[in-house]
């Protein structure tokens, strides 16, 4: 037990809190690296070598992304196409070279993790939008890796932190895209049910649960106002954090704890991905609200473990 708390620990020492950005061209990069660099002046204290001077003295707000307004979220990119996405698919299944390339990505994940015991993969599926009637240039390449967690240790909840620590750095720090669509990781017990009407086993080049074609009908109406009304407390957080760290880390925690419980009770409906608990949070996402809400997090800790001279 002691080894994967060990292992844990190192994990999360070692995962980097970048700047949420939806930018994804190589010049974008350069200007988001370029912002980066210049937070030692937007800091407080300004640059960590007081030689060079410090040009604050006060808590400064970082410069970044975060009170950009992109482009709006379509409504019709919710809505069902009238095929899979056919780039990705061929008559019904996943292109060869794609099925290869994800194998070949999941395989340097687990490869990389460097775990003090080897790791059996079950099963690799492709689940998702892209694995629906209802991609769009939005989607993600939700990429599962079905593992037996009583067969690292008995302790599933321990295993399923270890494993959410190490795909959140790896998603942190990769910036892989499949025709476009970046690549998510995400590891689950081979006894979680999974809630998605399309599922693709990768490894047995077959479907698990096929989609069905066809049109429905989803209430973006109230989707929007659901996705509203979180932002909202986002917002009314976010104007209290800094004076009251431990008010807000315990705020930012009961909220993402509610978008979870609202979000499982959409997939749970006869609805699913179309619920509107589903896409109010596919709205939060690509609006990058859910990245504040957790950069909100971890600045409120360090507050809270930070001392004043």
């Amino acid at each position: 037990m002691d080894k994967w708390i060990q292992y844990l620990n190192e994990a999360r020492d070692q995962r980097p809190q970048p700047e949420p950005t939806p930018f994804k061209s190589k010049a974008q990069k350069q200007y988001k690296s370029l912002r980066r660099k210049n937070d030692i002046y937007s800091s407080t204290a300004g640059h960590k070598n007081l030689k060079s001077g410090a040009p604050f003295d006060n808590k400064t707000k970082r410069a970044g992304t975060d009170n950009l307004r992109f482009e709006e979220v379509d409504p019709e990119s919710f809505e069902k196409k009238s095929d899979l996405h056919p780039k990705f698919w061929m008559a019904g299944r996943l292109k060869p070279r794609i099925s290869k390339r994800l194998m070949k990505i999941v395989q340097g994940f687990i490869d990389g993790l460097d775990m003090p015991a080897p790791i059996d993969i079950e099963d690799i599926v492709l689940t998702g939008s892209l694995a629906n009637y209802n991609w769009s240039k939005y989607s993600d390449v939700d990429l599962h890796v079905v593992v037996d967690f009583t067969k690292i240790d008995f302790n599933r909840r321990l295993v399923k932190k270890l494993f959410d620590e190490a795909r959140m750095r790896w998603n942190e720090l990769h910036n892989i895209t499949i025709h476009g669509h970046e690549v998510e990781i995400y590891v689950e017990d081979i006894n979680e049910v999974h809630k998605s009407s399309g599922i693709y086993s990768i490894v047995n080049d077959d479907w698990v649960r096929q989609p069905v074609e066809g049109q429905v009908d989803f209430d973006y109406a109230t989707a929007r106002k659901k996705a509203d009304a979180i932002e909202t407390e986002v917002n009314m957080i976010e104007k209290f954090a800094d004076g009251k760290p431990r008010a807000a880390l315990k705020s930012v925690e009961r909220l993402k704890a509610k978008i979870r419980r609202v979000r499982r009770a959409g997939l749970n409906s006869p609805e699913q991905e179309y619920s509107a608990e589903n896409i109010a949070f596919k709205i939060l996402r690509r609006e990058h609200t859910l990245d504040k809400l957790n950069n909100m997090k971890y600045d409120a800790y360090d507050r809270i473990l930070s001392m004043d001279e």
